[in-house]
């Protein structure tokens, strides 16, 4: 399954270029947040893909979402997709969106992969291992090897939303004492902490399960964790929420090994 991932990322990452560089129109949707071609042609690439390779899998992507197409039972393991995680980032020509695709598993993000087409930086993860991939020019995979994250000491490194960040983010890096401050966008936040390049990434925005699964997958692949504020695990397949749509996330912190970070 992992390499029907990593193959369908690429072949989406190889779309989401071809877009970038010849330009596109940005549509609004309904919740006035940016979509374009480069959206849905990777998101088509991916679920042609994974329908074709598993048929008994329920799918949860985010553009169909938008539209109202949601498997109606998600039985005990779905997959979850963002064709193009950082869309703003796109649009505004910068380099660190990404495409996204997990498996869920009795609510555990179990799977994921993300690539970053402009950059070629790609990350997978299953139960007990994680990896970064080295990919060539032409899309095929070069190279891989294992990332596991650090033990944080202080100050420590936090990775920030770029495009969201907010008051209480940054009341919540003044608490941790943060030396350094990494701004980037998308899913690679997680990356960054899988892959010992950061310590803690908290976020106090908006998120959808779609754009944290297949990273939150990476980053517990390599021994790291995403908790919500009450120091319980992020689960997915959130539906009938009382007080929040579907598929919506709690504000939640994702950390490696940093000590009073994963007691709450």
């Amino acid at each position: 399954m992992l390499g029907v991932f990593e193959r369908l990322a690429l072949a989406a990452g190889r779309e989401v270029m071809r877009v970038f560089d010849a330009g596109c129109a940005v549509d609004q949707k309904s919740d006035s947040s940016p979509v374009t071609a480069a959206d849905r042609q990777s998101e088509k690439i991916i679920l042609d893909g994974l329908r074709a390779a598993f048929p008994y899998i329920p799918c949860v992507a985010e553009e169909e979402a938008s539209a109202g197409i949601v498997p109606p039972d998600l039985d005990d393991a779905f997959f979850l997709v963002d064709p193009l995680d950082g869309t703003k980032e796109f649009v505004n020509r910068r380099t660190d969106f990404t495409v996204n695709i997990a498996l869920v598993r009795h609510g555990v993000p179990e799977i994921g992969v993300v690539f970053a087409p402009c950059t070629g930086r790609f990350f997978s993860g299953r139960p007990g291992r994680a990896e970064t991939i080295e990919v060539s020019g032409d899309y095929q995979i070069i190279g891989r090897r294992p990332i596991s994250v650090r033990t944080g000491v202080t100050p420590l490194t936090v990775v920030a939303s770029r495009s969201h960040n907010t008051p209480e983010t940054e009341a919540y890096i003044r608490t941790v004492g943060a030396a350094e401050i990494v701004s980037v966008g998308s899913s690679l936040k997680f990356c960054l902490v899988a892959s010992a390049e950061a310590d803690v990434y908290p976020r106090f925005g908006r998120t959808m399960e779609w754009d944290t699964a297949a990273g939150d997958a990476v980053l517990r692949a390599a021994g790291g964790i995403t908790c919500t504020l009450d120091g319980e695990p992020l689960t997915y397949g959130k539906r009938n929420q009382i007080d929040d749509e579907d598929f919506a996330n709690p504000h939640f912190i994702a950390s490696g090994k940093v000590a009073g970070l994963r007691d709450g």
